[in-house]
Parts: C-alpha cells; sequence; structure tokens
C-alpha cells in the first residue's frame, strides 16, 4: 500500500499556522525574487524556444526576437513563482527544495502570487503586442497549464503527472516558431514531442533517488506509488519511443545529417542508460544518475546541433552568400 493511500496530506499551499508565521514584513531580496523565477528551469525554455525561432524559415528582425525571447523567460519565470506560491507546503517537506524563499521564510506567499501574476500578465501582453497574438496565446496557455494543470492538479493526484505536465515543458520551440511565423508547422511539434518524451525518463530517474522526499511531501511521484521496478520499467518505455522521435527531424527531411548522426548516437546511450537503470536495485543510484544527468545533455545536444544546423549555420550561409 503507498503512501498516497494512507494520510497523506494535500492541502494548498498556505495552512493557517504558516499563514501567522509569514505575516511579518517581508525579508526577501533579489536573489529570492530570482529564485522564485527558477532560472535553471528557465535556461532550458529560452534556449528550446531560441530554437524554434531560430529554425524558422522567416527572417526575423533581431529586436523582436530578442524581445520575444525575453518575453518568453519571463513567462517561464512567471509559472515558477506560481509554482512556488502553491507548492510552498510541499517545497517545507523537502529537502531539495526547503531553502526556497517561502518555505524558508524570506518571502510571504501573497508577494510570491502578486510577483507571478503581474509578470504572468506583463509577459503575455507584450508578446502579443510584439510579435503576435498566437504566440503570447500558446505563452497564457503554457504558464496555465503549468500553474494550474500540473501544479494545483496533477501533481497532487496522479502520478502520471509528469507524463501530462510535461506538456508545459514541451510548449517554448512551438511559442518561439510562433513569435516568427504568426503560425505553426510540423518542425515545432516535433520539437514539442521531443520534449515530451524525454520528461517523463528525465524526471523518474530524479524521483528514483528522491523517492524519500517525495513520499514525505505527499507527492504520488511514480516511484512512491507504484514502486521502483515499475518506475524503472517506465523509464526504459518511454526511452525507448523518445530514441526514434528524437530521430523525426533528420528522418522527415528537416535536419540534417550532422542532427541524425547526433539524435541516434545520443539516443544509444540514452537507451543503453536506461537499460541499466532497469537492471539496477535500491540501495543503488548511480544508474538513476546517470541518466538524469546525460538526459540534460541528450536533450542539450539534439537542440544546439539543430540551432547550428538549421537556424544559426542558416543565417551565416545567407551572410556569407
Amino acid at each position: 500500500m503507498s503512501l498516497i493511500g494512507e494520510g497523506a496530506n494535500f492541502r494548498g499551499p498556505v495552512r493557517a499556522e504558516a499563514a501567522l508565521a509569514y505575516a511579518e514584513p517581508s525579508a526577501a531580496g533579489v536573489g529570492d525574487y530570482l529564485a522564485l523565477m527558477k532560472p535553471r528551469v528557465m535556461s532550458l525554455v529560452v534556449f528550446t524556444a531560441l530554437v524554434g525561432l531560430a529554425i524558422a524559415p522567416v527572417h526575423v528582425h533581431p529586436v523582436i526576437g530578442f524581445t520575444a525571447l525575453l518575453c518568453i523567460a519571463i513567462g517561464a519565470g512567471a509559472a515558477g513563482a506560481l509554482n512556488m506560491w502553491y507548492d510552498a507546503d510541499i517545497d517545507a517537506k523537502m529537502t531539495r527544495t526547503a531553502h526556497r524563499p517561502i518555505p524558508a521564510g524570506r518571502m510571504m506567499p501573497g508577494e510570491a502570487l502578486a510577483f507571478g501574476l503581474t509578470l504572468a500578465a506583463g509577459s503575455v501582453a507584450f508578446l502579443g503586442l510584439v510579435a503576435n497574438w498566437l504566440a503570447a496565446g500558446l505563452l497564457a496557455f503554457t504558464i496555465f497549464f503549468y500553474a494550474v494543470v500540473y501544479s494545483m492538479w496533477l501533481k497532487r493526484s496522479t502520478p502520471m503527472n509528469i507524463v501530462i505536465g510535461g506538456a508545459a515543458g514541451a510548449f517554448p520551440p512551438m511559442i518561439g516558431w510562433a513569435a516568427a511565423t504568426g503560425g505553426l508547422g510540423v518542425e515545432p511539434c516535433l520539437l514539442f514531442l521531443i520534449i515530451f518524451f524525454w520528461t517523463p525518463p528525465h524526471f523518474w530517474a530524479l524521483s528514483l533517488y528522491r523517492s524519500e522526499d517525495y513520499a514525505r511531501a505527499g507527492v504520488p511521484m511514480l516511484p512512491v506509488v507504484a514502486g521502483d521496478a515499475e518506475t524503472r520499467r517506465q523509464i526504459l518505455l518511454y526511452t525507448i519511443v523518445l530514441v526514434p522521435v528524437g530521430l523525426a527531424p533528420w528522418a522527415l527531411g528537416y535536419a540534417g545529417a550532422l542532427y541524425g548522426l547526433t539524435a541516434l548516437a545520443a539516443g544509444a546511450i540514452m537507451l543503453v542508460l536506461a537499460l541499466q537503470v532497469r537492471r539496477e536495485r535500491r540501495p543503488a543510484e548511480r544508474a538513476s544518475r546517470r541518466l538524469f544527468a546525460f538526459s540534460i545533455l541528450y536533450l542539450f545536444l539534439l537542440f544546439a546541433v539543430l540551432l547550428v544546423e538549421q537556424g544559426w549555420g542558416g543565417l551565416i550561409g545567407r551572410v556569407a552568400a
């Protein structure tokens, strides 16, 4: 029987006793507001959005391109702030997140909520005015999906939270493409699918060696609910799907040979690591940690090669010509 069925706490972000503790004036500094925006997640969002914008088959004025990426970054920060506001009770119970501004007592929840809502409204409105309203609408939906659908519903209710919620992190390439073209196409949809299928093995590898943290906080991550063996099986299954999806841009003619070779080699390594995770048993965690670390490199390599080959490479070629 899982912890989830044994009285785990799924209440909202701020309990009555916690609210009293936060009644004092805020001690938050600039660094706390930056932390609220999850800068590491934001950097990945901006990078994948940049690829979507750069490979679009249109010329984008540098000022518009930079402003669009800035709006996407601020929108990602808004989603992170709203997530931290709502998850303050969970964050306080987890070793990995207890130092965040709200559970550490440096910021009042209301400040985080106001900050997140302000960033969300401003980023969406400005992106619509500078680029187009399709991109702005996608950004608004992404913020809503992460803050409401994932944070407020999926994360506390189902072990498939990462699978469905991972869509929020997969939208940035589509937003970047839409900002450039005013529409959508097959290419950004393929990038969406790569990130979507990459997310479960990436986060489940992390959850395997952080399962006690999630159990203590009452978050129904797959290892907590279904156990390590099922989580390792699911990691392998999703990786098996990810490898051909990662090759799809080359197979369908949207990327060149360099991308194809990179996706094939990196995918093979991902698959080998997933097989090692499948065979690994607790308390050993080396394979899970290796897969988590390499999965970040995997996504970076695919998008970086695509950026050089189809984005920056094309730009350099046009200038040289």
